[in-house]
């Protein structure tokens, strides 16, 4: 299984730098950067090859993966939403960025950030990235394994980590705005509002240019496009270069300027990340995954990650597997012990065949259920039991009952001109098949067979070649 481990990938279309966390984002594994300028293909897919090898060299294990675009890879745009509800904004929001920019929206992908609401609905902060270079971007990084949760333009993951490490809280008296400069980016997060998202705004830096006029150019800008109806009277600043006078700076816009700690975490650009504004972007990315807060997600509208549901599939893939397995195993394991049980009852019915065949002389062969073949063999068990004991038998019974038909041939034989055919005993009756001279004949013979002590309890007669045939059941009379 994965470790719980987030990397964070800040993404320009020459450069990348990387970071990898421990969980909730609380321990750096390592940093580094990547850059493809001067090489023979300068490219997204040249980039992603060494962001994986620069992974596959530090050893860095992780589950999540998370992008930050550089700035210069989107756009940004103030767009007015009628709703305030974050899914009804969500299924609008495509339709309003179109009509606030005249323009076709068909080939970008939209991400927003909610800045405020009221009665009238809700102001955002759009930012489009053309559908294309997003698509270069994943192909590029899936082709390597790496597939980004998120990706999020720089200036909100930036925000994150501000939000995180520096704790800019706000006072009713205070309304701060943090400048971040980096090598070549520079960035406003107004947190004018407690409580409430941050306004961003991104500007390209010139390698040649004064940043101090430059930051004092942008404020103004900054504030006039803020529409939060209250003035910024204190500017943090942190400068990767360190050229700007914080001091002639305030007194310059006549507001409270100083130094921001944007490290004050405890956290330490290392030697391979060279600026700490990128570092701080690629940490905001990371983090992305630890912390409750909303995302600003390009893949929400375009390509939406599958790599939880792949996952989950592949998971339950396997599960189905491996519980297949244990059935067809436990169905073998107890079809192999019917088996051996069916043998064993096999040998036992074979040897009790024997010996019930040896006990009971009158049959041929073993009862289909053996709850039949042991009743069998209790009734003669019981019988040789009772002749133990010197009690009445059924061989007695049955003499006894011979006798008296006997008794009742003799009586009337030559008078009637008895013939018997057949004589069927059992341990409870006597049944017998014969003819007379007549009906008058049978009849008589009847009697006697009565008066012998037997009772007729079936009768059936049949004249035929001059005979009178009978069929009779008897028994001793009650």
């Amino acid at each position: 299984m994965e470790p719980q481990n987030y990397l964070g990938i800040y993404l320009n279309k020459a450069k990348a730098t990387v970071v990898c966390t421990g969980p909730q984002g609380g321990n750096l594994l390592g940093c580094f950067s990547v850059s493809v300028e001067g090489q023979a293909e300068q490219n997204q897919q040249a980039l992603a090859a060494l962001i994986a090898q620069g992974c596959t060299e530090r050893g860095f294990e992780f589950s999540e993966v998370a992008v930050a675009l550089d700035c210069a890879m989107f756009m940004q745009h103030r767009v007015h939403s009628d709703f305030n509800d974050p899914k009804q904004i969500a299924a609008t929001v495509r339709f309003d960025t179109e009509e606030a920019l005249a323009t076709d929206v068909t080939s970008v992908a939209i991400a927003f950030q909610i800045t405020s609401s009221d009665q009238t609905g809700s102001d955002l902060t759009v930012f489009t990235a053309q559908q294309t270079l997003l698509s270069d971007v994943l192909s590029s990084l899936q082709s390597y394994n790496i597939d980004p949760v998120t990706i999020e333009p720089d200036v909100s993951c930036l925000s994150r980590f501000i939000n995180r490490n520096v704790s800019p809280t706000q006072s009713q008296q205070t309304r701060t705005l943090f400048a971040m400069l980096s090598r070549n980016r520079g960035y406003f997060i107004n947190y004018s509002r407690p409580q409430a998202a941050p306004t961003v705004r991104t500007f390209l830096v010139g390698p040649t240019q004064n940043r101090e006029e430059l930051l004092s150019r942008e404020l103004l800008l900054t504030t006039a496009l803020t529409k939060t109806g209250e003035s910024i009277n204190h500017l943090k600043i942190f400068d990767s270069a360190d050229s700007v006078n914080r001091h002639q700076l305030g007194e310059k816009l006549g507001i409270e300027t100083d130094d921001v700690d944007l490290l004050g975490s405890g956290l330490q650009a290392p030697a391979d990340c060279a600026d700490p504004v990128e570092f701080a972007v690629t940490c905001g990315a990371a983090i992305a995954h630890s912390d409750k807060t909303q995302t600003v997600n390009f893949r929400d509208d375009f390509m939406p990650y599958q790599g939880r549901k792949l996952r989950m599939q592949k998971a339950l893939k396997f599960a189905s597997i491996s519980v297949t397995i244990l059935l067809v195993a436990i169905g073998l394991y107890f079809q192999t012990q019917l088996l051996k049980m069916n043998k064993s009852r096999s040998r036992l019915r074979d040897k009790l065949e024997l010996d019930y065949l040896a006990v009971m002389l009158d049959e041929r062969k073993l009862p289909a259920r053996s709850s039949e073949a042991v009743r069998k063999l209790g009734s003669v068990l019981r019988r040789i039991e009772n002749e133990r004991k010197g009690l009445i038998t059924d061989q007695e019974a049955i003499s006894a009952k011979l006798a008296m038909v006997l008794e009742a041939f003799n009586k009337c034989a030559s008078k009637t001109k008895l013939n018997i055919d057949s004589i069927s005993i059992t341990t409870r009756n006597i049944s017998i098949a014969g003819d007379t001279s007549g009906r008058k004949n049978t009849l008589e013979f009847f009697d006697t067979v009565r008066n012998s002590g037997l009772e007729i309890s079936k009768e059936s007669f049949n004249a035929k070649g001059g005979r009178d045939s009978f069929t009779i059941t008897v028994e001793p009379a009650k």
